[in-house]
């Protein structure tokens, strides 16, 4: 399988409903020589088909997290490159996946994830921008979660998200307001 048959398999994404997103996704898992490919268009900004590529690439992680180990640096070191909100937030779960630990992958996909200085310090900038910018809970939720993860290694990140949930707190939508108790309950 090449490149065509995974921009073949991308572009029948209708839209963002899971049905058209599992078929592809099924495809990458078949086919992970494509893996690369996917990565690939996802930070490919030119082309109109790399939110959708964004969309299966987070299904593709939940389902077996290993396959973007080896792309672990050009990931992180692409982040900034997402701009568009329907992206950003599968972007930001995929970052949820591996912050985690592999939480939600099968006992038998475990893996270990170190991240490098640099990788860490991308990954908390990158969720500090998504929280404090204006983006949609569902991203800013996912930041939360991120940057409370990322406070056990940094604990600097603490005091600072205390200050980034707090700031706006009362002006922000009911959901943000529950998950950002919950987050500041655990600082």
């Amino acid at each position: 399988m090449n490149k065509s048959d995974l921009l073949f398999q991308i572009d029948a994404v209708k839209n963002a409903k899971r049905k058209y997103r599992d078929k592809a996704t099924e495809f990458v898992l078949e086919h992970p020589e494509t893996f690369p490919f996917l990565i690939n268009l996802v930070f490919d900004n030119k082309n109109r088909s790399s939110i959708k590529a964004t969309w299966v690439l987070e299904l593709v992680c939940h389902e077996n997290l290993n396959l973007i180990t080896p792309f672990m640096d050009f990931f992180i070191s692409n982040l900034k490159k997402i701009t568009g909100e329907s992206a950003i937030r599968p972007i930001a779960k995929i970052c949820n996946f591996l912050l985690n630990g592999n939480y939600y992958q099968p006992k038998n996909n475990k893996i270990s994830i170190l991240f490098t200085k640099e990788q860490e310090n991308k990954l908390i900038e990158s969720n500090f921008d998504w929280l404090i910018e204006n983006h949609k809970v569902a991203t800013q939720v996912y930041a939360m979660d991120n940057l409370l993860l990322l406070s056990k290694e940094s604990k600097w990140i603490s005091e600072e998200l205390k200050l980034a949930l707090q700031k706006d707190y009362l002006l922000k939508s009911a959901g943000y307001q529950a998950r950002a108790r919950k987050i500041l309950k655990k600082l």
